[in-house]
Order: C-alpha cells, then structure tokens, then sequence
C-alpha cells in the first residue's frame, strides 16, 4: 500500500506547484457542466464507495484563472504528505497555479487562517463556534473535510512485536501513572508476552495541534481522571512526557528512543517503521489501526449538515477509537475571483483522484456521501466554477 511517494511523509514544509491549464474551447467550467443530475453537485453519477472516482480534475473545457495564481495555506500536519502528493500530481496536469502548503500544525493553521495571512487553513479538530466567530462576516468560513486518518499509538520495544492496550492503561500511560513496561496492568492484556523491566518514555506533541486535540478529546471521553486533571484542546499541560515539534519530531523522538510510545497518525508511524498498539475500543474488543476498523468508525458517526463531527469515542465492535477527518478551511469569499476559482478546482481534485491517492498513502477515503456534501458545500466559493465529481469521465 506505501509506495515510493511515501519518501515523502515527512517533510515539514510543503511548497509545491499546481495547475489549472486551459484545455481548449471557450466555454466556463460553470457552464459546461450545468447539466448534471440534480441532488448530487455537479454530479452525472454516484461516486463509488470510499470517494473514490475516475473523473479528472476538471471537465475539459477552459478555466480561465487570467495568468498564474497563487494560493497559499499552512496548518496540520497530519494531512501534509496526502497534500504533498495532491499537489504534486495535480502540477502534472494543470501548470499555472502555484500552491505553498506549510505543515506547521492546526493551531497555528487556524490562528494564519484566522489572521487571513493564508488563503486557506487545515486543521485534524474542526473549528469551534468561538473560532469561527472570529472570522471576519465579509469572509466567512466553510469546513471541508478531505480525508481521514487514525492515529496510533507507536511504540519503540523491539522484542515485543503486537502490543495490546487496554482503555484504562493508555489513559493512566499519559497520566504518568503507569512507568514501566513490564507493568501488571500492561501484563494483563498481554499474556505470553515479554515485556522488558524498562522506563516508558512517554512523546507528546509540544506545539499545537490537531492531533493533539483528537487524541485529548478521546481521552477525556474514556477516563474522568483525565478529564479533570488535563482535559482536552490543541494544547494541554502534559502530566508526564517529553515534547516534540510536530508529527515528524514526535515519529523521530519515538524512533531513537527505546522504550518510547507516542501518538501520531499512522502514515507517520508506518512510514518510520514503528509499531503501533492495538487498542481497545468502547465495545471492549481490541483492534488494530486498520483502513477497515477505521472506515467502520466514520460510519458509526453521520456527517451533520455543517461539516462539523467530533469522533471522541466510536460505537462499534469493529470501529478503531481513535479516527478523525481532516479540514482545509476555506473562505466563503475570496475578492479574487481567480483564487476564487482556483479553490474549487483544488478542492475536486481532491474529492475525486486524490482519494485514490488517500488509500494508497494509508489514509482513510471519504465515505461517497460525504464527498457529495463537500462538493456541495463548496460549491458556494466561486459562482463561476462548478465542481464535478461524477465518475466515468
């Protein structure tokens, strides 16, 4: 499933080149697509389950973007090497749309975006009433979620090759609680197993982020003790732990320390050849961070009509507990109706090809009903550009 592309994953900075070329003929995308089947946006058929479609980027027929563009966007991490593919591969088809992704973590995406230093943000929690109220009216703010990802718990214990977790011990790990591996409460999931009579050196994120909020969020929902004690958001006083600067800085502190455990999204973690726990879920069963465990876990909670879903602990004795979408946060309005333009073009290609890439970097594929209602929530960026995402173009 990880090819080659996966060199990637864990460059910090993305800046890449994109583009809209025009493809010949004279007539907008708006236009040339108006006759698609109502109810679905811009939609001839039903995408196939997952998101996953074979349209290309664009219907061919001219975007005129009037010369090159620029859009800039900076925010999570978690996404970044999913975008990095994204724009690489949409560069080979559409040249004159420069984009410069920075990987620099949700809180400082949403605080850019906020700002309006950016043209669009990214964020693994999405954003809060009090956040978007700070958004200026003439702006506004759409939620665009564009993939999933779990997020696991990688551990670096090189004799011990399936580690199981229960919810109790997990939580009561990051309390600082429990300190050593060969812990009887650790034992008890894990019979037959040598654990080693070592530290636990716990890694967690020092700069604020998305994950940290999904990975907070689900530990005050499994244990009152953290709850009380440290609560949740995008950056918590950690009980115990040493801190490292994004996805890549905890995946390398966790790779050159033994006896580390951490949490990262788990192309970080597969990438750097970790090991993740298996985890236990609501329903009591243990279960790894599969695409299949995780897929069941964005079924267990329906996408409200804003976008907004906050996944803290999934129903479902199949479902992973630890799964969150990801956002590219957007204006409403763009006073550039290049840029304008620009976004939504952007935004289909990643509902339609870039799911396929999701799959193939190990990430989790829109479900196809909630690609639809991003498609259609994005529509409102530019009246003059219509997203497509049938299949079989």
């Amino acid at each position: 499933m990880f090819s080659s592309k996966k060199g990637l994953l864990l460059a910090p900075v993305v800046a890449l080149t994109l583009g809209l070329a025009a493809c010949g003929g004279g007539t907008d995308n708006k236009t040339a697509t108006d006759s698609a089947t109502p109810g679905t946006p811009g939609a001839a058929e039903t995408p196939a389950a997952g998101g996953a479609t074979n349209t290309t980027a664009t219907s061919p027929t001219k975007l005129d973007l009037g010369g090159n563009v620029t859009l800039t966007g900076a925010g999570a991490s978690l996404p970044a090497p999913l975008y990095t593919t994204w724009f690489t591969d949409l560069n080979k088809k559409y040249p004159n749309l420069q984009v410069n992704y920075q990987s620099v973590g949700s809180g400082a995406g949403v605080e850019q975006f906020t700002k309006g230093t950016v043209d669009f943000g990214a964020s693994d929690v999405a954003m809060k009433d009090e956040e978007i109220q700070k958004i200026p009216p003439d702006k506004g703010v759409i939620l665009l979620p564009m993939t999933a990802g779990s997020i696991v718990l990688a551990y670096n214990l090189p004799d011990v090759s399936e580690l199981k977790l229960s919810r109790q011990v997990y939580a009561d790990i990051f309390l600082g609680k429990i300190k050593s591996w060969d812990d009887p409460a650790i034992a008890k999931a894990n019979p037959g197993v040598k654990l080693p009579k070592q530290p636990i050196a716990l890694v967690h994120r020092s700069d604020g982020s998305g994950t940290t909020g999904v990975f907070t969020k689900h530990l005050s929902a499994i244990s009152p003790e953290w709850k009380t004690k440290v609560g949740d958001g995008k950056s918590v006083k950690w009980p115990a732990g040493v801190g490292a600067k994004g996805s890549e800085g905890v995946t390398a502190q966790i790779a050159q320390t033994p006896g580390a455990i951490g949490y990262v999204e788990s192309s970080f973690s597969k990438q750097a050849g970790l090991k993740a726990a298996t985890l236990e879920n609501k329903a009591g069963k243990f279960v790894p961070a599969t695409d299949e465990a995780a897929s069941k876990t964005l079924e267990s909670v329906p996408l409200p009509e804003n976008l907004r879903a906050f996944i803290t602990d999934p129903e479902g004795a199949d479902s992973y507990p630890i799964v969150t979408y990801s956002w590219i946060l957007a204006y409403k309005k763009y006073p550039d109706v290049a840029k304008a333009k620009a976004m939504e073009a952007m935004i289909e290609y990643g509902l339609t090809e870039g799911q396929k890439t999701a799959v193939q970097l190990g990430y989790v594929p829109l479900p196809a009903s909630v690609a639809q209602k991003v498609a259609a929530a994005a529509e409102a960026i530019s009246p003059e550009y219509k997203i497509n995402i049938a299949s079989g173009k």
